[in-house]
């Protein structure tokens, strides 16, 4: 059984992954969840979720999560469309921007396909200006960081976007740290300013370990952990 997320919403999509599989699990409490992504994406393991069934084997709510973002990984699920699709087991597809081609092929054997386009209105509170929150952060100020994620999260800006601009926030400010000119730290001079004045608010090694905390974070969530946004309300309200 395939369901097929799809669209440049990201957010929108997301949440209705979420609300399939929440769904799903309460209709199969014996079934166990698996999340593949392009990092952790197993050609072997998707063919033993597509085979297995029977009345006493175990039940899979697997996830793709941008699979298709790996080419090759892609010709392998699609080109296992109809296998996936006769499956006991559920596949929840979630996907970016999808050409009609591969739509067409996938919804052929899909229990449901839903396009996720972008919401013109929702991109207008994007004007949001994200970069408060990381001069929040760069300040130390938890209390407004946090009123500011509140406000990004609110204005429809995706998790995603939110730690790329607090990690871009960060990384200026360790490249800013010992450099002596915004052309030697590789910064605008408006940047470069802001993040020597920011660096002085951090122990010697706290910038590292908020940069590597920040991966971690973002590979955690890709790998099916804590949820992206979650961990960054948390990651937030402890810097």
């Amino acid at each position: 059984m395939i369901y097929l997320l799809y669209g440049e919403d990201t957010t929108k999509a997301r949440e209705k992954m979420h609300s399939i599989v929440d769904s799903m699990c309460a209709k199969k409490p014996d079934a166990s969840l698996f999340k593949m992504d392009s990092y952790n994406f197993n050609h072997a393991q998707l063919e033993e979720f597509v085979m297995s069934a029977g009345l006493f084997v175990q039940k899979y709510i697997v996830v793709l999560d941008n699979v298709f973002e790996n080419k090759e990984y892609k010709e392998v699920v699609v080109g296992k469309v109809k296998e996936i699709g006769a499956s006991e087991n559920v596949f929840v597809i979630l996907e970016g921007k999808l050409d009609k081609k591969t739509v067409t092929k996938i919804e052929k054997k899909a229990e449901k396909v839903q396009e996720f386009a972008k919401n013109t209105l929702s991109e207008k509170k994007k004007d949001f200006n994200i970069f408060s929150l990381t001069d929040a952060i760069g300040r130390r100020d938890r209390k407004k960081a946090w009123v500011l994620f509140q406000q990004a999260t609110a204005g429809g800006v995706s998790p995603e976007n939110i730690h790329g601009t607090i990690f871009w926030g960060v990384k200026s400010i360790l490249l800013a740290t010992g450099a002596r000119t915004a052309k030697e730290a590789g910064l605008n001079p408006f940047v470069f300013s802001k993040s020597v004045l920011f660096s002085k608010n951090f122990k010697k090694g706290e910038l590292e370990n908020i940069s590597s905390k920040l991966i971690s974070i973002y590979h955690e969530a890709r790998r099916g952990g804590t949820e992206l946004g979650v961990a960054l309300e948390i990651f937030i309200l402890s810097v």
